[in-house]
């Protein structure tokens, strides 16, 4: 069987040409044209005379034509290949003749050869480094300039002996060898580098691959991790490709000298590349403005670790603008800089679109410079959250619920914390909760969540239901733990086991009845050890008796006079004086009444139950 060689179909242009080629007598190669009008090796001569150039059309479409990679017939081992361009070996000199603009030519063939080289950067990447044909496509695509770099290496080979009678394509696959491209592509990749990170990279370095690698392996050894090295390479800027390792090395020891940490190196430079992209002045400068303010080293230390960018991403002007403006607030520099080591996110707000709004929107509920001063101490997160989508839509909450703008803006300076709480995961079911399970009114809910806004921190499962479940098991009634809620809002955050105690100690030991703590419910919030049990001593010692309201509130020099007033009470009742009717009419209506307002019983005037 014979092959068939392949036919390549001549282009409108060289049909052309040789029609009017054969019109012209030719004696000295009389056989060389053919009746199909094809030449065999010639298919147009521009020396001939009478000879018509292509036209721009044609030119383009030989353009197009080269770059393209055309179709071989399948060969068996050994067989010789019988493959024959169709574009003479002068293609490019053809198309320049005739041309109006050399300028566009050359600009055109320019495209024809970085397409030819592109095509070869693909082989060598599938082919050396087993890519697939996606990923060499899409990273091809990235590295044009690259490319260039290695076209212009590819014609510098030619000035040498060994390479000057290759072809441009072998001198052009020594230069993509030679750069070692193609291992590196393999090792960024394996470090979790995606192939726009890698392209970038590969632009980046002019040429000089192999800095790559070292900024790559002193970053590890700092411990960066692979996932954040192209986050690092790429954005601290263009120059850290250009940087010793002794400089960086200088910025590492510096830090570490001011308390950030030897293993926090990475974590910091991975969230603040640009540390590495400034100079040693530079960076102690920025330390400085903090050291300065009286911040410790190792505050120093946790608060670059806690946000990086405090330290490298913005900059003196911004950083001294922030400062001033939280002393306007009364804090002292001291004070401001404890504030921005325990919370520096404080540094990525901005003055005119955060601050000052949020500070407008305070004021309006109510809250003055001190109350903003306290909410900065206590919680300096409510300076960094979003005033539209976080705060106003819980201020309207509170409106909804009952409580004035005054309530809420008291609300919010006693207890700062509640404006990080979420509206739908704590704040909501806590009033739902209070509302349902603790029987809490709808009357009451404003007077208990503006007088006790601490119970919308609770967890309703492991501390507020545990409370109520408690309470209810005494025998106090919903109602009526409703109404000792909203009379002492505080009494469901204590610990059920110090409630125990103190309702044990009430029963079996001063022998009250359940109705004084449903009536009295602050009666919990004392002290059993420093307060309950010496002042029940004391009136047991003295014989007195006065009800929980009074006997545990006063100080312990109010007390201390009640209990002489009782005293001396009890025995002018013993004296007989009172029965013997001595006393004026007015001494007597000074003790008609108990300090409640209530007619005086036994136990008021003295005696215990027991002694009845």
């Amino acid at each position: 069987m014979k092959m068939l060689l392949p036919c390549h179909q001549p282009l409108p242009w060289m049909a052309t040409s040789f029609h009017i080629f054969s019109s012209v007598p030719h004696p000295q190669q009389p056989s060389q044209l053919t009746a199909s009008g094809r030449t065999h090796n010639h298919p147009f001569d521009p020396s001939a005379p009478h000879a018509v150039p292509p036209t721009l059309q044609e030119r383009e479409k030989i353009l197009d034509l080269s770059s393209v990679s055309p179709k071989r017939t399948p060969q068996y081992p050994g067989s010789i290949s019988t493959y024959v361009s169709p574009f003479p070996a002068d293609t490019y000199r053809l198309l320049s003749d005739g041309a109006d603009d050399e300028d566009e030519v050359i600009m055109r063939a320019l495209k024809v050869r970085r397409k030819v080289s592109t095509e070869i950067f693909k082989e060598t990447m599938r082919k050396k480094g087993k890519f697939g044909i996606t990923y060499t496509e899409n990273l091809a695509s990235r590295v044009p300039g690259f490319i260039d770099y290695l076209m212009i290496e590819a014609a510098a080979l030619k000035r040498l002996p060994e390479f000057s009678q290759l072809s441009f394509d072998a001198r052009f696959r020594a230069a993509v060898e030679d750069s070692k491209v193609v291992p590196l592509i393999r090792w960024l990749k394996h470090n979790s580098l995606s192939f726009p990170q890698i392209g970038k990279l590969i632009c980046m370095s002019r040429g000089n691959l192999e800095s790559i690698r070292r900024l790559a392996d002193w970053l590890k050894s700092i411990h960066v991790k692979g996932r954040f090295l192209g986050v690092v390479l790429l954005k601290s800027g263009e120059n850290l490709l250009e940087r010793s390792i002794s400089e960086l090395d200088e910025i590492v020891e510096y830090l570490e000298s001011n308390g950030v940490r030897r293993e926090w190196m990475g974590y910091v430079m991975s969230r603040s590349p640009q540390l590495l992209c400034y100079s040693m002045e530079e960076i102690k400068s920025r330390a400085a403005f903090y050291l300065d303010m009286g911040m410790e080293k190792k505050d120093f230390g946790t608060m670059v670790f806690d946000y990086p960018k405090a330290l490298g991403y913005y900059t003196l002007e911004e950083m001294n603008q922030k400062v001033n403006y939280l002393r306007e607030f009364g804090l002292s520099t001291e004070c401001v800089s404890k504030l921005l080591a325990f919370k520096p996110l404080l540094m990525a707000r901005s003055i005119e679109d955060q601050w000052k709004p949020l500070v407008k929107y305070l004021y309006y509920l109510g809250i003055d410079r001190d109350g903003m001063r306290r909410m900065l101490v206590i919680k300096p997160m409510v300076f960094c959250i979003d005033l539209e989508t976080v705060i106003v839509p819980k201020v309207r909450f509170f409106q909804d619920i009952g409580i004035r703008n005054d309530g809420i803006g008291n609300m919010l300076a006693k207890f700062p914390p509640l404006l990080t709480y979420s509206l739908y995961k704590k704040i909501r079911p806590v009033v739902v909760f209070l509302m349902t399970k603790a029987g809490v009114s709808k009357r009451d809910i404003a007077k208990v969540i503006a007088s006790g806004p601490e119970l919308l921190g609770c967890s309703i499962v492991h501390k507020l239901d545990v409370n109520v479940k408690y309470f209810l098991s005494l025998g106090i009634r919903l109602p009526q733990l409703g109404e000792m809620i909203a009379d002492f809002p505080m009494l469901l955050r204590y610990n059920v086991e110090l409630l125990r105690q103190k309702y044990r100690y009430l029963r079996r030991v001063m022998v009250r009845p359940l109705q004084d703590v449903i009536e009295f419910p602050r009666f919990f919030s004392y002290s059993l050890e420093g307060r309950i049990i010496p002042r029940h001593k004391a009136t047991v010692e003295n014989r007195v008796n006065f009800k929980l309201r009074y006997m545990l509130t006063p100080t312990d020099d109010e007390f201390h006079q009640k209990v002489m007033a009782a005293i001396e009470r009890r025995q002018r009742f013993e004296s007989g004086i009172l029965l013997n009717g001595l006393e004026t009419p007015q001494a007597t209506d000074e003790y008609s009444e108990t300090e409640d307002g209530s007619r005086p019983s036994s136990a008021d005037l003295g005696y215990s139950s027991e002694e009845l």
